[in-house]
């Protein structure tokens, strides 16, 4: 079993994939489309990975307001995840990714990534934070014991 991890904007779609012992999330890549509302390609691939690897779980990136409001671009998120799971069965999770953008930068400028290299990984970047962020949260609810609260 695996989570895939989604870092979904409007005219691309970052994936990554966790290990099989849910520890680490490593970038896959970036589906790209042309308009934001053409996703029939986008759902396909996400499909066929999340087949390739026997995905279990799919977190997507939720982009809330830095003050805690739900925008268009969350409510696109939302739908987005409604689609993914209707299409392939498998429980969908939006995670909070609020600055996930800004640290994948940070983590290419501090590997003196070039420009166009990073605008072209970037989203698979964030996907793996957003991935890792959940697995992290995932890993200190199971030590914390059943009585840990809810931190989402």
């Amino acid at each position: 079993m695996r989570i895939m991890g989604l870092d979904v904007g409007a005219a691309t779609v970052g994936v990554a994939v966790s290990d099989e012992l849910l520890c680490t999330a490593q970038g896959l890549e970036v589906i790209r489309r042309k308009q934001e509302n053409k996703l029939r390609q986008t759902y396909a691939r996400i499909e066929a990975l999340a087949d390739e690897y026997q995905v279990a779980l799919i977190v997507i990136g939720y982009p809330k307001n830095m003050n805690n409001t739900v925008g268009e671009r969350a409510q696109k998120c939302e739908a987005f995840a409604e689609d993914i799971r209707r299409r392939t069965g498998i429980e969908t999770v939006l995670w909070d990714e609020r600055l996930t953008t800004v640290t994948a930068h940070r983590v290419l400028d501090m590997a003196q990534v070039g420009l166009k290299k990073k605008m072209a990984v970037v989203d698979k970047i964030a996907a793996a934070v957003i991935l890792q962020s959940y697995l992290d949260w995932r890993a200190n609810q199971k030590e914390a014991g059943p009585e840990a609260p809810d931190v989402q």
